[in-house]
């Protein structure tokens, strides 16, 4: 994945901030991501999502809202129209980038902005709203005693899911403006309601209140047990999945590249940006992703590395009886294997992968004898036991640095 700086200027002459996310092959398609009420382009829900996103080929722009992201300042939104004039303006920059967005998500407040903004921009097919209220006033109720003042030119600061936010005059007349049941009905673009029924924030009425108001086609996805903030890195992934998955339908081929990557013999990994050790491996024109167990802090979205290895090595040994068995014309229907790793400490060498052979066909006792020698000359089976160099080529230090021979430590004891 790629990370990287797209601003540009508003018709107001104001700077939007934004930040693009690219899956590091071709983009199968692009999203537009609206951030929550008292949040911005940076924090955890958004950039989580947005990195889970380009991990699935789907490159995703998060923008800050006017009033949001200025330094040593707290949120202060400059309303919500404003808000979705920046979600139009930001498509139009996109589109004449050569990335316009056929994908809205909008987090909280910010799901209300994409309903209200797609009917704007005639990219965009599909709308994913998280968390999102159905009416925008909603907002109101959570800004607490005094919000009221806010009708009469008042500033005013609140607590909203923890965060301090200060909203300013008008505010509140911009919400009680608007007509999202309107929006809903004449949406004419694919939506997807993602809520979790245990939300603090806004309860999930407001999603069943969107998704009757919306016309097909329409889904709901319960995000069972997440906060409103996604604050848990496996709810955040599990949100991007369903969404990439969900939108395949309507945007393009987002499950199937575009084209699909010859292979060069390189085998390729990099951070995905979602959860503690969640990576995406390409190789032989195909993409995985790997990962830890929940219990040592990963998302278990993909084999762990051993497991990795595992596979290798029984790929390799039911590709190579299948290439003997019909070189030498033997009755082999179909050939499995289950491979276990384990560590033995104390034993040389103390890594043991425990090969299981499945061979079905009608075999005499000397064919099928045969075929458990062919197994261990396998090419794999050969590098695990002879073993193999590995060099390094990197700008780095060849000796750990004081201090990092504890996080080696640590991440072998994941492994385990």
């Amino acid at each position: 994945m790629r990370s990287e700086p797209f601003d540009f200027d508003c018709a107001d002459g104001r700077r939007v901030r934004g930040r693009l996310d690219r899956p590091d092959g071709q983009a199968r398609a692009y999203a537009l991501f609206a951030h929550c009420f008292t949040c911005g382009k940076d924090n955890l829900a958004a950039t989580r999502i947005a990195r889970a996103l380009a991990a699935e080929g789907v490159g995703t722009l998060r923008i800050d809202f006017a009033g949001i992201g200025e330094a040593g300042m707290a949120p202060m939104p400059a309303g919500f129209t404003v808000d979705v004039g920046d979600l139009v303006e930001a498509a139009g920059h996109m589109a004449r980038n050569g990335c316009a967005p056929g994908l809205l998500i909008g987090h909280s407040l910010g799901g209300a902005a994409a309903i209200a903004a797609a009917g704007d921009i005639d990219s965009v097919k599909a709308v994913a709203v998280i968390g999102a209220p159905f009416d925008v006033d909603h907002v109101l109720k959570l800004l607490g005693p005094g919000a009221e003042g806010l009708m009469h030119g008042e500033t005013h600061e609140a607590v909203v899911g923890g965060r301090a936010v200060s909203v300013g005059a008008g505010f509140a007349e911009d919400l009680k403006a608007q007509d999202q049941k309107t929006r809903l009905a004449n949406l004419k673009r694919a939506l997807l309601i993602l809520h979790s029924p245990v939300d603090q924030v806004v309860g999930v009425e407001e999603a069943s209140a969107i998704f009757m108001a919306a016309k097909h086609p329409k889904s709901f996805c319960s995000l069972d047990k997440a906060d409103h903030l996604l604050s848990r890195p496996e709810d955040a992934a599990y949100a991007a999945t369903v969404i990439a998955a969900w939108a395949s339908r309507y945007v393009g081929d987002m499950t199937t590249p575009e084209t699909a990557p010859t292979s060069d013999g390189v085998v390729r990994v990099s951070e995905t940006g979602a959860g503690k050790f969640q990576a995406r491996v390409e190789a032989g024109g195909a993409m995985l992703l790997a990962d830890e167990p929940v219990s040592v802090g990963g998302l278990a979205s993909g084999p762990t590395p051993y497991e990795l290895v595992a596979a290798g090595l029984g790929a390799c040994t039911v590709m190579t009886l299948r290439l003997y068995a019909d070189k030498k014309g033997l009755p082999l229907e179909r050939a499995s294997v289950e491979v276990r790793h384990e560590k033995q400490p104390g034993q040389t060498p103390p890594d043991v992968f425990e090969r299981t052979l499945k061979l079905e066909g009608t075999f005499d006792e000397d064919q099928r004898a045969r075929m458990f020698e062919i197994a261990d000359k396998c090419p794999v089976h050969r590098t695990l036991e002879g073993g193999a160099r590995v060099v390094t080529r990197a700008d780095a230090p060849a000796m750990p640095a004081p201090g990092e021979e504890e996080h080696f430590q640590e991440m072998e004891d994941v492994c385990r």
